[in-house]
């Protein structure tokens, strides 16, 4: 005949002053987490400022990535020399933008930033240039032919003008558009006249249902 089972203890006692269950204990920090703007080693960086050092401004790391600033006006240097450099191989251009700064800074008020990769290393390395509302910055189409298409985005929605660009035509919004939507004084919801019969905040009609 086996043996009975002792009986089960009773749970634990709520702390005093109420029933509430005791917080988990906390989990340890991580000790030595890298800091999001600490400085890493960068190929691309070290030989830009060897060969090029008059083209920065400033340099600066975010997650581990390289910005550096450069003068507009020597921008497609700097793209050049990355792009042939063989330790360097910044053979893609993964993005191009346009960025507003006019919250940031009074002026100049708009910035470009290239995102640049090594296919072959997974390195990265950003750069920024700054220009005046209605300014221009040197196109990069004849370093990477696929920034035909970004700088033409860059135009549209924040109204960067490229010199020497093949084709600066709008290429998401109409030709006779009159506003650059991704500027921080564009309305978020949107200007009327461009949507026609749009549903305005005051329309309480959405709001109605039947029984």
């Amino acid at each position: 005949m086996d043996e009975p089972k002792p009986p089960a203890s009773p749970p634990a006692a709520p702390p005093a002053g109420g029933d509430a269950k005791p917080a988990p204990p906390k989990k340890a920090e991580a000790e030595g987490a890298p800091k999001l703007d600490a400085v890493v080693p960068s190929r691309a960086l070290d030989r830009l400022k060897a060969a090029l050092p008059d083209a920065i401004e400033e340099a600066s790391f975010y997650c581990g990535v390289p910005i550096v600033r450069v003068p507009r006006e020597r921008i497609v240097d700097v793209c050049r020399f990355l792009k042939g450099d063989p330790e360097c191989g910044m053979l893609l251009l993964a993005d191009l933008c346009g960025v507003d700064m006019v919250k940031l800074r009074p002026s100049p008020r708009l910035d470009v930033v290239y995102h640049l990769t090594n296919p072959g290393t997974g390195e990265r390395i950003w750069l920024k240039t700054a220009v005046e509302d209605g300014g221009e910055v040197p196109s990069v189409t004849g370093v990477w032919r696929g920034a035909n298409w970004h700088e033409r985005e860059a135009f549209d929605m924040v109204g960067v003008r490229f010199a020497g660009h093949p084709d600066p035509r709008r290429i998401l919004m109409p030709e006779d558009f009159d506003a650059f939507p991704l500027r921080k004084d564009f309305p978020l919801e949107g200007r009327e006249k461009d949507h026609g019969d749009w549903r305005r905040p005051e329309d309480e009609r959405r709001n109605a249902y039947k029984d």
